[in-house]
């Protein structure tokens, strides 16, 4: 079960010095990097407000935003598939590459292709999917998954890197990290011109100019975009904004959480395929709207504000228990505090449900969103939703009926000795793990009732 492997992992990475140095090394350079950014904000408490209002505005009427960027971007030529599921994703994205007789894909980083399994799909299809994005590319050599949403090599040195160079490019071995770029670049850049389609993500859906807004820092997106002659975008359908306007507010709010930049290196908004009189861009670009259970979350307005995510990262790098776990013991596509709240959803909760309860429920999350969702509490009501569906062990129901049993009947513990207290406490802990590395608890001789007595 995904439960026992979790904890399995999550033992050996928490005691894995070499993976907390490394980890604790990288996220430092982004504290100092998010806290230079921050002081370019005057008011940065005032632009999570309006971040969230809006994008809590947009849920509310989703289906009209939706048909709004629509019916916007098939005006200009564009082509918009809605998908329900993985499934139906990729299918169409079948349908599309068999239609060009592709052989070969540039993809820009994307959770969304990520979420849909898009590279293992397209190897089966006999097509090669190059991912261009640097630490994408290099976890993508290493046969691994993004590691973190923003930054998915975070958990690999530079020496680490050089040896995956070495080993599945035959490179020489080098300790100069321009070199390691430079050696990926060449290698990329004739990928673009050769490669059929090009596939993206978007960050952000804009409904009146029906545009998709794109945020990068190496130029990677925007030629997978304008080379290829088909421009695949897969975009979640919450990532929805009403206006072009908006992107004013969203760019900073999203570069100054997700890296510290006051906006990232590359900002592209692509309004559609190539028009007469333009020079470059695709002969035909498509939007592939996907579900893939983001609905079930907009049917529950107590855990709706989960959509409200620009995928940042920010609340990863805060997190103490992603900070000693790391991102690879999740075991999906989103990992640290907001995969804990959207992955049972999107994935299923009778195989998620463990992720909720992987939180100190500190709220150091919920305290850096830059669109003030609540991811504290909505890890607890994921927690509730799991036992009112039944999905909580025996042991645990067990235990806790045990407990308000005899909380309702405060006279039964002082009928039992300490002794016998002290063993069901023991076997009680160590059920959750709590008697491994600690010393066990004892129950003292007398209650507090039978104390009070006596005074």
């Amino acid at each position: 079960m995904k439960a026992e492997q979790f904890l399995k992992d999550a033992e050996t990475k928490a005691f894995d010095r070499e993976h907390r140095r490394k980890i604790r090394f990288n996220i430092g350079k982004y504290d100092a990097a998010v806290s230079t950014g921050m002081k370019l904000y005057d008011q940065h408490e005032l632009a999570r407000d309006r971040g969230a209002y809006l994008k809590a505005a947009v849920l509310e009427k989703l289906d009209e935003y939706l048909l709004q960027f629509e019916a916007a971007f098939t005006a200009r030529g564009g082509r918009v598939i809605w998908a329900r599921d993985t499934a139906e994703a990729l299918a169409e994205i079948g349908k599309l590459t068999k239609a060009r007789n592709t052989k070969t894909v540039v993809k820009a980083k994307s959770m969304t292709t990520e979420e849909i399994h898009l590279n293992e799909y397209l190897a089966t299809q006999g097509i090669e999917s190059v991912e261009t994005d640097l630490g994408e590319y290099i976890v993508q050599l290493n046969g691994e998954r993004p590691y973190h949403i923003v930054t998915p090599a975070m958990h690999l040195s530079k020496a680490d890197i050089n040896d995956i160079f070495v080993k599945h490019l035959g490179t020489k071995s080098t300790d100069d990290a321009q070199e390691l770029v430079l050696t990926a670049r060449h290698l990329l850049r004739n990928k673009y011109t050769a490669a059929e389609v090009g596939v993206t993500g978007g960050n952000f859906l804009i409904a009146d100019a029906g545009a998709v807004a794109v945020t990068e820092n190496e130029g990677n997106a925007r030629l997978s975009a304008t080379f290829p002659k088909l421009h695949i975008a897969v975009v979640g359908i919450e990532k929805v904004i009403p206006k072009l306007t908006d992107l004013d507010l969203f760019w900073p709010l999203l570069s100054t959480s997700g890296t510290g930049q006051q906006v990232t290196v590359y900002n592209t908004v692509y309004f559609g395929p190539r028009q007469p009189g333009e020079v470059d861009g695709p002969e035909e670009m498509v939007v592939i709207l996907l579900d893939n259970g983001r609905t079930n979350l907009l049917a529950q307005p107590d855990k709706r504000a989960a959509l409200r995510c620009i995928r940042c990262g920010a609340c990863l790098n805060v997190c103490p228990v992603y900070k000693n776990i790391g991102g690879h013991t999740y075991e999906t596509t989103y990992s640290g505090p907001i995969g804990s709240v959207i992955s049972p959803h999107l994935g299923g909760l009778p195989e998620h449900k463990h992720l909720s309860y992987a939180s100190s429920l500190c709220g150091a999350c919920t305290s850096v969103c830059p669109v003030r969702i609540p991811l504290h509490s909505l890890l607890l009501l994921n927690r509730q939703q799991s036992v009112r569906e039944g999905y909580a062990p025996m042991e645990e129901r067990a235990a806790i009926g045990l407990w308000k049993w005899s909380m309702q009947h405060r006279w039964a513990l002082d009928v039992l000795p300490a002794a016998i207290k002290d063993w069901s406490l023991g076997q009680l802990l160590g059920q959750v793990g709590w008697s491994k590395r600690r010393e066990s608890l004892h129950v003292a001789g007398q209650s507090f009732r039978e104390l009070w007595q006596a005074r």
